[in-house]
């Protein structure tokens, strides 16, 4: 079964409750991204957005040039109902990140869900490929992943717990 098949039989499958990562209020993404001078005229783009209601508290915000990309379509298919007409105020991208061809440029990267899955370093230079590429000078990118010591499946895939390497960024 390809990752996208398997993303979304989870999101098909389980109801938004039973997963063990859905977080109501996302506080800690949104400090974080505050810290990192975050506006109204902020550009954001959340990496592996499944149902997460990030886009809902940023456009709760004001702001307005928002990306969620997710490769499981369904996952995003609910995301688009929950929020209703302000669906329509974000930019929906059905795509795996290390194949994924950014079409503009963000301020703030945020991914809470994505990076410790890729466990071939081929996929982790694709990854942080498309982040180069795609955060503006002076941006932020605030990467989420499992600790040194965490676990080494999450949801039925391998992750991979260790420090990624972007210090080229800088």
């Amino acid at each position: 079964m390809s990752n996208t098949d398997h993303w979304n039989e989870v999101y098909i499958k389980k109801a938004e409750a039973e997963l063990s990562w859905r977080q109501d209020n996302p506080s800690v993404a949104l400090d974080l991204m505050k810290m990192a001078a975050l506006t109204v005229r902020s550009s954001v783009i959340d990496i592996g957005e499944g149902t997460s209601r990030l886009m809902d508290r940023l456009l709760d915000l004001g702001l307005s040039d928002l990306s969620a990309l997710d490769m499981s379509e369904s996952a995003l298919a609910a995301a688009r109902v929950r929020l209703g007409v302000r669906e329509n105020s974000v930019k929906w991208i059905v795509a795996d990140i290390t194949r994924w061809e950014p079409t503009q440029t963000y301020d703030i990267w945020h991914d809470c869900a994505v990076f410790h899955f890729l466990v071939k370093p081929d996929d982790r230079d694709a990854y942080i490929q498309r982040l180069s590429r795609s955060v503006i000078p002076g941006g932020h990118a605030i990467i989420a992943a499992f600790a040194l010591d965490g676990p080494e499946k999450c949801s039925g895939p391998s992750v991979a717990c260790s420090r990624p390497n972007i210090h080229a960024l800088a």
